[in-house]
């Protein structure tokens, strides 16, 4: 993770999900302080902390990594059939 700060247990556990995606095959370390600051983003509007600027900041980010829809259109991407698996509810959605 980038320097600079201390990263918390969720964003490490974000950070690692991230970088084991399908997307992040497309990334070099280039890309690591442009997701550092996507999961530092998320974590803190999913903690409650963020402001509309942050969120707006977040889905724009999104989508230049390719985590969206949208953002797969974007970067020409396309994952073969079964790629990404099957989605698992998150955990205490279920």
């Amino acid at each position: 993770m980038p320097p600079g700060r201390v990263w918390s247990e969720d964003e490490r556990a974000l950070w690692a999900d991230l970088w084991g995606s399908p997307q992040a095959s497309q990334w070099d370390e280039s890309y690591a302080s442009i997701v550092g600051l996507y999961v530092a983003l998320v974590v803190g509007l999913f903690s409650g902390e963020g402001k509309a600027w942050q969120a707006s900041e977040a889905r724009q980010l999104a989508d230049r990594l390719g985590l969206t829809p949208a953002g797969l259109v974007m970067c020409g991407w396309r994952f073969p059939d079964g790629v990404p698996a099957p989605v698992t509810p998150l955990r205490g959605l279920a």
